[in-house]
């Protein structure tokens, strides 16, 4: 089955998700956010890439990291932007995605930002752009359900890649509310697709998918045996909006089970790093001394998804 991504030549069309991802369209994208990254330390932080374009995001969850440096990125490549405000638009008013859509392409939109809280929205409005002829106008995913963050997963490569070079002999936890966590599987397929040898699913059996093991990780249900000789924590948060049903005794609980702490860390390799996508729950999920120690990446994460939507961006644009 062709992946939806990819036109007939193999070229991005679309960020739909990071799995089936070809390792060689992940790197191109990783090396092109690296020529990006230098565009922030400029007195003038805009390249005309995306000059006479118009880029809408069309955020139909709750978001402020992702939209922003989304918005960040657009503007950095001399974009259009506009920020539909949902809970105000036609949607609201009984009007469907698609018909929305139509009409903003009416409106000469070259690219849609979208995130929504329906695993799968993006995908819609892709073949739907297809059916209709209009195959020119692109489509990133910025968070569909419990589905894919792809952008996420990409930026947490491109940090990966930055600290540690190689991404062959790593191993690579990643702990927490993996069941709700679309972060997690968008890792995943990246981290497979680059060829890291050993990922580990870290958490309690009712936060972790049915049959995880099948997409080639080790599961742990201890945190210290989790993390002893990681190289890479990625810590996620405990996303309490998308559970339902009594998943967990209490947040104390899970901290006292699953938080990161500098005991833990130091079951982790010396030079390991932690990263997590935000935001983060202090006490929770990751202590404070750790979320801000050292070892710690998180804030450099925030920096790089910037270059990274840069590229996923100005890639589709000149597709």
């Amino acid at each position: 089955m062709p992946n939806p991504q990819l036109n007939a030549h193999g070229e991005l069309t679309h960020l739909l998700t990071t799995e089936g991802l070809p390792r060689e369209t992940i790197e191109h994208i990783l090396d092109t956010a690296a020529s990006f990254l230098e565009v922030s330390d400029r007195s003038v932080k805009k390249v005309p890439l995306l000059r006479g374009k118009s880029v809408f995001n069309l955020f139909f969850e709750n978001s402020t990291r992702t939209r922003t440096t989304f918005e960040i990125a657009a503007k950095r490549l001399s974009a259009d932007v506009i920020n539909l405000d949902v809970a105000r638009s036609s949607t609201a008013k009984g009007e469907t995605l698609l018909d929305t859509v139509d009409n903003l392409v009416a409106m000469h939109a070259d690219m849609f930002v979208v995130r929504h809280n329906a695993s799968g929205a993006p995908y819609l409005i892709a073949e739907h752009l297809r059916r209709t002829g209009r195959s020119e106008v692109h489509v990133v995913n910025a968070g569909d359900g419990r589905h894919a963050h792809p952008t996420q997963g990409l930026l947490d490569m491109y940090t990966i890649r930055h600290y540690k070079r190689d991404f062959s002999q790593l191993r690579v936890a990643i702990v927490g509310d993996i069941l709700h966590s679309r972060v997690a599987r968008s890792d995943i397929h990246a981290l497979k697709a680059l060829g890291v040898p050993e990922i580990r699913a870290i958490g309690p059996q009712t936060l972790l998918p049915v049959a995880i093991e099948k997409m080639g990780v080790r599961i742990f249900h201890d945190l210290r045996e989790g993390v002893r000789d990681c190289d890479v924590i990625i810590m996620l948060r405990l996303q309490n909006e998308r559970m339902n049903g009594a998943l967990l005794p209490s947040a104390r609980e899970y901290f006292k089970c699953y938080g990161l702490t500098t005991e833990v860390l130091a079951l982790a390799k010396p030079d390991a790093i932690v990263m997590h996508p935000g935001p983060m729950n202090r006490g929770v999920e990751i202590a404070s001394d750790v979320a801000d120690g050292a070892q710690s990446v998180i804030l450099p994460q925030v920096t790089f998804g910037i270059a990274v939507r840069m590229a996923v961006m100005s890639i589709l644009a000149g597709n």
